[in-house]
């Protein structure tokens, strides 16, 4: 009886194994076509977004728009703030329609065409009275004002004496007098910067002599701290000379989050 022998071939494996993935990437192919094809929309079909959606206005003109007409419980609001009769350059910025351009250089003064609002009378320096004058700014929006030029409600929340020192989100407006582009009224983060009446000199001097009983700490509003080292003798005189070292420096502050004045 013959005896078959088969004779093992090392490189089968491979070959098989080469087939098999030439098979899985070509799957692969086909899958990602048919994905693609039935997501996209067909031929003649319209995306059902672009018949629900509004249209947004398309803003071609660096020029701002003008203001809407006031009414008149806005017009008797802002009579009551604009004076009347003086120069067309001294009035408040909400007394006044201009058409500010944002296409000028920054920093350099730029001259608008500005009108004052119904209701508003005022002359140029000629001595007659306009309706439309030229008015010269400086080409930067109310946001680049420096912080002198604006006023904004400072928070009482916030820790000022945090590493890194933490910043709170401030609502600003311009002053009256000052002329810029864009939002006179806008949204700026700021460094917490409040005070709540501690003395940095008196916490020091309270840290230096009265220290070892707590005293500096009772004075920062940390109780818990103060009691520690009331009883403790201020750590035996270590806690003591830590705490004089950390109150002069002015990592320790006040337990609200202040800064010292």
């Amino acid at each position: 009886m013959a005896t078959i022998c088969q004779i093992w071939r090392p490189d089968r494996g491979r070959c098989f194994k080469t087939y098999g993935i030439v098979i899985v990437l070509f799957m692969d192919l086909v899958l990602q076509c048919v994905n693609g094809y039935l997501s996209s929309p067909h031929v003649g079909q319209e995306p059902s977004y672009t018949r629900d959606a509004p249209q947004e206005p398309v803003i071609t003109s660096p020029v701002v728009p003008a203001a809407a007409s006031e009414s008149p419980a806005d017009e008797e609001s802002y009579t009551s703030r604009c004076p009347s009769g003086g120069l067309c350059r001294r009035l408040p910025a909400d007394c006044l329609h201009c058409n500010y351009q944002h296409n000028c250089t920054y920093r350099k003064p730029t001259s608008f065409t500005c009108k004052p609002k119904k209701g508003v009378h005022c002359i140029v320096e000629s001595g007659q009275q306009q309706a439309n004058f030229s008015l010269s700014i400086t080409c930067q929006f109310c946001w680049q004002l420096d912080p002198s030029q604006y006023r904004c409600k400072n928070s009482t929340n916030c820790m000022t004496v945090s590493c890194p020192r933490k910043r709170y989100n401030a609502t600003c407006d311009v002053l009256d007098h000052v002329h810029c582009l864009g939002k006179r009224h806008f949204q700026k983060r700021l460094f917490c910067n409040w005070t709540g009446g501690y003395k940095w000199s008196t916490a020091l001097a309270l840290s230096i002599t009265l220290g070892g009983f707590g005293a500096d700490r009772f004075y920062l509003g940390q109780w818990r701290e103060g009691l520690g080292k009331l009883f403790s003798f201020g750590g035996l005189g270590i806690w003591t000379l830590i705490d004089v070292l950390l109150v002069g420096v002015g990592y320790v502050g006040p337990a609200d989050g202040s800064l010292y004045i």
